[in-house]
């Protein structure tokens, strides 16, 4: 199970990056990560778009709620989501 962190502005976890995958999924976890492969390739943000656009539909919120809170350009990245608790966000997730 990964950690999940609650602060002022949402909850936060880690998530680690497959681009260029066949299809978009969260395919397991990695150490305390979420394993995501996403179809988008590495270039010019596109991976990170696929990323944000990836868990607005899966948690149900819009665009504007998630947001990368750090790895822009790295495979690690930190996710952050505003409006959820670390409960509903783990309901949503189902991990």
């Amino acid at each position: 199970m990964i950690p999940i962190r609650d602060d002022a502005s949402g909850v936060t976890f880690a998530v680690k990056l497959h681009p260029r995958a066949k299809k978009n999924a969260i395919t397991g976890e990695v150490g305390e990560a979420l394993k995501l492969a996403l179809t988008a390739p590495p270039v010019d943000g596109k991976a990170n778009a696929a990323c944000i656009e990836f868990f607005a539909k899966l948690l149900n919120l819009p665009r504007s709620s998630v947001t990368i809170a750090s790895g822009l350009t790295s495979r690690n990245k930190v996710i952050r989501v505003a409006g959820l608790t670390s409960q509903q966000l783990r309901d949503r997730l189902v991990i």
